[in-house]
């Protein structure tokens, strides 16, 4: 009786734990080649997100920058006109000092230790005539405003080179991200090739003559063309390397179009249209604008879609569409 139940006990617990064995068997075999490719499409579009967000804030850190240049060139000249009315007015008061003038007045003007401190006397000063005061008023009034922009601006600058560096320490995390979805695009090739299926990423090759597309359109599709088969790097703009936006950027570049390089600022810039009137030279956004390609007639676009390959032409349909557009 005792062997019996013994026995019974040891077929139970051998079966349970069978069936724990064999769900983690099955849950460490190879991914197929279709669930492989569905990992890489993921982590392409989480990769150009994190890449177009990279490529904005480049984009916003050029642009105040150059704002800050020129507001410092714009108050050149105004610097130069205070300082030659406080020569002129720091003259009069001396000359009004020799002459027996205001003493107290000479006071105020010297003891002012620079010049937005002289600026600011500038008005109790009964010497200096009214023509002079409203110069020296409306220089006031002017330098404020650039003094209140300029502080705006430096804290904007500030706050970007926060988020250039913050993103700049996720370099390292896209190209580990890169490196990795290269190594499972390997794996997908290969796993395809054991069960003899074609490849899962085709090759990118020129289809010969760029179809004929009239005007700025036109210019813009033929440098699209021109630049098959070149090489995807994220955060390139060429000649010999593109991303996505970087591609539709210099494309339109070329038709005289000023574009971002980034797919969100591209598609605040163009005119929104349905996919009806879609013709040559018009954008296609997809991935909640993490990608965007060039349309380029017969339900295709030319694109540059990862490190994986290269600018190609591609179908109209290739990922999760967002939106289409017309710049120009």
């Amino acid at each position: 009786m005792f062997n019996g139940r013994t026995t019974m006990r040891t077929a139970v617990v051998a079966l349970a734990v069978a069936a724990l064995i064999a769900p983690a068997s099955a849950a460490r075999a190879d991914p197929t080649p279709e669930e492989l490719q569905a990992q890489i499409d993921k982590g392409n579009n989480e990769v150009e997100l994190v890449v177009e967000q990279y490529n904005k804030v480049n984009g916003d850190l050029d642009a105040t920058q150059a704002a800050i240049a020129k507001l410092q060139a714009d108050l050149v000249p105004l610097q130069a006109d205070l300082d030659a009315a406080q020569h002129d007015a720091a003259a009069f008061a001396v000359n009004a000092y020799k002459t027996g003038g205001n003493l107290g007045t000479l006071s105020l003007m010297l003891g002012a230790t620079s010049t937005d401190a002289f600026t600011g006397r500038v008005g109790t000063l009964q010497e200096i005539s009214r023509s002079q005061q409203r110069d020296l008023a409306a220089y006031s009034t002017a330098k404020g405003t650039f003094d209140a922009e300029q502080r705006r601006l430096n804290d904007t600058l500030a706050a970007q080179s926060q988020q250039k560096t913050e993103l700049a320490t996720r370099r390292k995390k896209i190209e580990g991200d890169i490196k990795r979805l290269d190594t499972l695009q390997a794996k997908a090739e290969a796993a395809a090739a054991a069960a003899a299926k074609p490849k899962t990423t085709a090759p990118a090759t020129n289809p010969g003559k760029p179809p004929a597309v009239s005007g700025n359109a036109g210019k813009a599709v033929n440098y699209a063309w021109a630049q098959l088969g070149k090489k995807y790097v994220w955060g390139a703009a060429g000649p010999n390397t593109f991303d996505c936006s970087g591609l539709t950027m210099m494309a339109w570049k070329a038709a005289g179009v000023s574009l971002p390089h980034n797919a969100a600022q591209q598609w605040g810039k163009v005119r929104h249209i349905s996919r009806s009137q879609l013709v040559p030279g018009d954008l296609v956004f997809y991935n909640g604008l993490g990608h965007v390609g060039i349309y380029i007639g017969n339900n295709q676009i030319i694109h540059a879609p990862n490190s994986r390959t290269v600018v190609k032409v591609a179908p109209i349909d290739i990922d999760s569409l967002y939106g289409y557009g017309r710049p120009g």
